[in-house]
């Protein structure tokens, strides 16, 4: 391949993921700031390690696979930060807390919210991303077995906490 090839294949895969790798680690994460840099972090990551992308395989999930290690290093290396200087986090009311504020009004974003970091990672992949559970499982570099156990149990937590079925199965299928 070209570096004129290279460079060209790089700015089409970054145009038609950008947005998506960016949703997926707002929604990880809640923070605009962090979701920037986690999205501005995977397209570096890739553009280094490409020579490791099987191109017999879809892209997507390789693409995610990187978004979710490195949005749970930032989480990591955050909470780390946070032990250690916890006064020095700015205290005053952002934009991104107002949205989140906002969003936390919708009950199913609410439940899962409330879920465990593992279950909520296989939901959003799953049912906003729209991967299939062999990417999702692909993705967290986690056996298939253990992906659909944590979106069953994700799913049936989430239906004990919201009654109206109809409700739940209709937010579901609007990609959350």
């Amino acid at each position: 391949m070209t570096e004129n090839t290279h460079k060209e294949f790089m700015e089409e895969i970054f145009n038609k993921h950008s947005s998506m790798v960016y949703r997926t680690a707002y929604f990880l994460t809640k923070s605009r700031e962090m979701a920037d840099d986690i999205t501005q972090e995977t397209f570096i990551r890739m553009i280094k390690k490409i020579h490791l992308y099987d191109s017999e395989k879809p892209i997507e999930p390789w693409i995610y696979k990187i978004t979710i290690n490195i949005t749970r290093n930032m989480i990591r290396k955050q909470k780390l930060i946070n032990l250690i200087r916890p006064s020095d986090i700015p205290r005053g009311k952002a934009v991104e807390t107002t949205i989140l504020e906002n969003e936390r009004k919708d009950d199913l974003w609410k439940e899962i919210n409330q879920l465990s970091y593992k279950s909520k990672e296989v939901i959003i992949l799953h049912f906003y991303s729209e991967l299939t559970l062999a990417e999702v499982a692909n993705s967290l570099n986690i056996p298939i077995g253990t992906c659909k156990s944590r979106l069953n149990y994700a799913l049936t937590k989430l239906r004990e906490s919201i009654p109206d079925k109809e409700i739940f199965k209709q937010k579901l299928k609007e990609g959350i």
